[in-house]
C-alpha cells in the first residue's frame, strides 16, 4: 500500500510540476493579455459559479469518492452519481434562465455582460465534472494514467494560450473558449481511460427504484449535515467577491484574482497528495485502523505543510518581482494582496489534508459546525475591511479581502487539527508549534537571501536573473536546514537516509 501511494503521489506531483511550470507561463500571459479589469471580471464570474456548483455538490463528490474507494466495482453507484451530475447541470442552467428572465442579473453580476455569465456557468459545470472524473480515476487506482492525460492537457493548453497571445486574440470570450477546449480534451481522455480499463460507461444505465432510494438515503445521511454549511459557504463565498466588486470594482477584483491564482500555484505541490491520502484514510477507517490513520497523518501532514511553506514564503518575500513577471506593470497594485495571499496555500494544505480525516470518518456535522462559525465571523470582518470610510469600513479593497481569508483560514484549520489530534491520539500543540517554526525559519531565509542578492552590484536591473539566483540560494539554504534539523520539516533522520539511498539508486541506474 505504501509503495502504491508513493508511486501515485510521484505521478501526481510530476503532473503538478508540469502544471506549475506551465502555470507560470500562462499566468504571465493571461493577465497581460486581458488587463486588470477584464481579468477581474473573469475571476469574479468564475468564482461565482465555482461557489454555486460547490453548494449544489454539498460534499456529495467527497462522499462518492470515499464510497467508491471502498467498493470500486459498485457500478450502480457510478450510474447514480452521473445522473446526479446531470441534475446539477440543469439546476445551474435553470437558475441563470430564471435570473435572466426576471432581469435580476445586474444585481448579482454588476457590470457584467450576460454572455460572459452563461460562459462562466458552463466553465463552472465543466470544471466540477473534471473533478468528479479525477476522483473516479483515483478511486479506481488509475491515478498514473489519469495524470499522464492531465500532463498532455496542460501541454495542449500551453500551446493554445501562446498562439492566442501571439495572434493578439486573447480576450475574455477567447479565454473561456480556450478553457472549454482543454477541459473537453481532458474529459474525453478520462472517459477513454475508464472505458479501456474495464470501468465502462456503456453498461446498463437503468437503476431500479429501490436502489435509487438506497443511494439517496446514504448520501442524505452522509451529507445532510453539510447542507446548512453549503448554504453558508455559497453566501459567504459569493458575498466576499460581490462586496469587493461593488465597493472596489473590477480592477481590485483583478488584483485579488492574480494574487489568488499565484497562491494556487504554490498549492499544486501539495494538492497532489490530498485525494490519495483521503482514500487511504477512508480504507483504514473502514477497518477501524486508527493507528494506520495516525501514522499517515504524522508521516505526511507536517512534511506537505513545510513544502507549501517553502514556496509560499519565497513568493511572499519576492512579491514585487513575481507581480512584474506574472502580470506586468498594470498589476503593481497587487503587491500587498499577493504578499498576504502567498500564505494562504500553507494552511489550505493543512485544511485539505486534515479535513480529509473528518470526511473519511464521516464527521460531516463537525465540518459543518466549524465552517459555519468561521463563516459567520468572516462576513462582518469582510465588510469592515472592504467597505469605504463613509460606511464605517477601512476601504482596503483586495488587501482587506486577503487579510480576512488568510486569518480565518489559519484559525479554522487549527480548530480542525485539534479535533483530529483528539481522534488519532496526537499532540495538538506539537503540530501548532511546527507551523510557526517552519514558516518563521523559511520566511527568515527568504528575506536574508533577497537582501543579499539585491545588494550584488552586477545584478542591479537584472530582475529575472536576480529572481532565479535568489531562488537557487534559498533552496540550498533550505536543504541545509532540512538536513540539520529534519524534524522542522516533518522528517526524521531515517527519512533523510531513505531519500539519499533512493537518489543513489536512481543515479546508478542512469
Amino acid at each position: 500500500m505504501e509503495d502504491s501511494l508513493k508511486k501515485q503521489y510521484v505521478f501526481k506531483l510530476s503532473t503538478n510540476l508540469v502544471g506549475f511550470t506551465i502555470g507560470l507561463v500562462t499566468q504571465a500571459i493571461i493577465p497581460r493579455g486581458l488587463g486588470p479589469r477584464a481579468y477581474g471580471d473573469f475571476t469574479f464570474l468564475t468564482n461565482f459559479f465555482t461557489q454555486m456548483v460547490g453548494f449544489l455538490d454539498i460534499g456529495t463528490s467527497v462522499g462518492f469518492y470515499t464510497r467508491l474507494s471502498q467498493n470500486p466495482r459498485e457500478t450502480s453507484l457510478v450510474r447514480f452519481y452521473l445522473y446526479f451530475t446531470g441534475i446539477i447541470t440543469l439546476a445551474v442552467l435553470a437558475f441563470i434562465l430564471v435570473t435572466h428572465a426576471s432581469s435580476a442579473y445586474p444585481l448579482l453580476w454588476p457590470g457584467q455582460d450576460l454572455l460572459f455569465v452563461y460562459l462562466a456557468a458552463l466553465w463552472g459545470i465543466m470544471t466540477w465534472f473534471v473533478q468528479v472524473l479525477t476522483k473516479m480515476a483515483d478511486a479506481y487506482n488509475l491515478t498514473v494514467s489519469a495524470e499522464i492525460a492531465r500532463m498532455a492537457q496542460k501541454v495542449l493548453g500551453l500551446i493554445l494560450i501562446v498562439l492566442l497571445f501571439m495572434m493578439h486574440a486573447l480576450h475574455l470570450t477567447a479565454l473561456f473558449l480556450y478553457h472549454f477546449v482543454i477541459m473537453t480534451f481532458l474529459i474525453a481522455a478520462f472517459i477513454w481511460i475508464l472505458e479501456t480499463r474495464g470501468y465502462s460507461f456503456g453498461r446498463e444505465w437503468k437503476l431500479p427504484w429501490p436502489l435509487v432510494r438506497k443511494y439517496v438515503k446514504e448520501f442524505y445521511d452522509y451529507n445532510h449535515p453539510l447542507f446548512v454549511f453549503g448554504v453558508a459557504a455559497l453566501i459567504v463565498g459569493i458575498f466576499d467577491r460581490w462586496l469587493l466588486q461593488i465597493f472596489s470594482g473590477s480592477v481590485q477584483q483583478g488584483y485579488f484574482g492574480l494574487s489568488y491564482q499565484i497562491g494556487a500555484l504554490c498549492f499544486l505541490f501539495t494538492s497532489a497528495m490530498t485525494p490519495l491520502l483521503m482514500r487511504e484514510f477512508a480504507v483504514a477507517y473502514s477497518r477501524q485502523d486508527l493507528q494506520r490513520m495516525a501514522q499517515l497523518f504524522r508521516r505526511y501532514i507536517p512534511l506537505l505543510y513545510s513544502i507549501a511553506a517553502y514556496f509560499s514564503c519565497f513568493i511572499a518575500v519576492q512579491a514585487n518581482t513575481v507581480i512584474y513577471l506574472m502580470g506586468g506593470n498594470d498589476f503593481k497594485g497587487a503587491f500587498f494582496p499577493l504578499t498576504l495571499m502567498a500564505f494562504y496555500p500553507i494552511h489550505q494544505t493543512y485544511g485539505q489534508l486534515s479535513g480529509s480525516v473528518l470526511y473519511a470518518t464521516g464527521q460531516t456535522a463537525l465540518i459543518r459546525n466549524i465552517g459555519i462559525i468561521f463563516m459567520l465571523v468572516g462576513m462582518p470582518v469582510t465588510y469592515f475591511l472592504i467597505a469605504p470610510h463613509n460606511l464605517a469600513g477601512l476601504n482596503a479593497g483586495a488587501t482587506g479581502l486577503a487579510i480576512k481569508m488568510v486569518l480565518l483560514q489559519f484559525f479554522g484549520v487549527n480548530v480542525q487539527l485539534y479535533f483530529n489530534a483528539q481522534l488519532l491520539g496526537l499532540r495538538f500543540w506539537r503540530y501548532l508549534e511546527h507551523q510557526f517554526l517552519s514558516v518563521g525559519l523559511l520566511l527568515g531565509l527568504a528575506f536574508l537571501v533577497k537582501v543579499g542578492v539585491d545588494h550584488l552590484p552586477p545584478l542591479h536591473g537584472k530582475i529575472l536573473l536576480s529572481f532565479f539566483l535568489a531562488g537557487f540560494c534559498y533552496t540550498l539554504l533550505t536543504v541545509f536546514l532540512t538536513c540539520s534539523f529534519p524534524l522542522l520539516f516533518g522528517l526524521s533522520r531515517q527519512d533523510l537516509q531513505s531519500l539519499l539511498q533512493l537518489a543513489k539508486e536512481k543515479c546508478s541506474i542512469y
